[in-house]
């Protein structure tokens, strides 16, 4: 379940320090603002799901990376809503600033690692690594094939020359 398809995932203590950061950047904004109580709440919001996931940067350790990760969904979901909502007088401002929160959410989501410490080991256990005697070869290959390319464009370049010369 960790991993959708796509490269490099991050691991979940950073996904949940990015949530206190947007968290707090909700809150701030709420404090500029007309109508503090929609900014404020998702605030508070993004930091208490970040607050009650088990994982490092949790302060009470209650719900799953699991039921964390669904929940994320409904979080990137409501904030989509209040960007658009006509309901609560928002600046256009405030609404821009929510939006934004709102995809760096998703982005965040949609690049985090949500395994636990046991199912990363097993991953990385299933996953082949290359040997360091078959990364040098690799990289000696690479390096002598390259030299070689360059010689032959050099030698190429000055039988040109030659040919211009004599012409």
């Amino acid at each position: 379940m960790a991993q959708l398809g796509h490269g490099a995932m991050r691991p979940f203590w950073m996904h949940q320090v990015v949530e206190y950061i947007i968290g707090a950047v909700f809150v701030s904004a709420g404090f500029g603002s007309p109508t503090p109580i929609l900014p404020a709440t998702l605030g508070a919001i993004v930091m208490i799901n970040a607050a009650i996931t088990i994982g490092p940067a949790s302060a009470f350790r209650l719900v799953h990376r699991r039921v964390h990760r669904i929940i994320d969904l409904f979080v990137i979901g409501l904030v989509a809503v209040a960007t658009v909502q006509p309901w609560v007088n928002l600046e256009m401002n405030a609404r821009i600033l929510i939006g934004l929160l709102g995809v760096v959410l998703a982005f965040v989501w949609w690049n985090t690692d949500f395994a636990m410490k046991d199912e990363r080991k097993a991953r990385r256990r299933r996953t082949p690594t290359a040997d360091s005697e078959q990364v040098g070869r690799s990289a000696g290959r690479s390096a002598a094939e390259t030299y070689l390319a360059a010689k032959r464009m050099k030698k190429a370049v000055i039988d040109d020359r030659r040919s211009d010369e004599s012409s």
